[in-house]
């Protein structure tokens, strides 16, 4: 399994960014989708969640603001972010877990990251 992200880049606090994830190699169910990011320094912190239900779980300083979707095919995600903020400047990464039974197992397989820079 492979995950190749795109977009990212440095925007003015308030804009809108759309990062996508390539996703190839999976040969079972669609996959579970998650976004991370990770400020240098700091651990790695998950962001948008996906459960066994298809339910996504955003963290609190992002939620109302960022969106993670998956296509029906299941091999592209993308994380919409509105509305950003200077505290949102960090790397980005795309994750997924694979499913057994239905159930997402843990996240297994990242993408390369992203740099996203909000300016105020």
């Amino acid at each position: 399994v492979q995950l190749v992200q795109s977009g990212g880049g440095s925007v003015q606090a308030g804009e809108s960014l759309k990062l996508s994830c390539s996703i190839s190699g999976v040969t079972t169910s669609r996959p579970c989708a998650g976004w991370f990011r990770q400020v240098l320094g700091k651990e790695r912190e998950l962001i948008a969640d996906e459960h066994s239900n298809g339910g996504i779980k955003y963290a609190e300083s992002v939620k109302g603001r960022f969106t993670s979707s998956q296509d029906i095919a299941g091999d592209k995600m993308y994380l919409q972010m509105d509305n950003l903020k200077p505290t949102d400047t960090a790397t980005y990464y795309c994750a997924v877990a694979l499913r057994t039974r239905g159930r997402c197992l843990r996240y297994s397989v990242w993408g390369q990251g992203t740099q996203v820079t909000v300016s105020s």
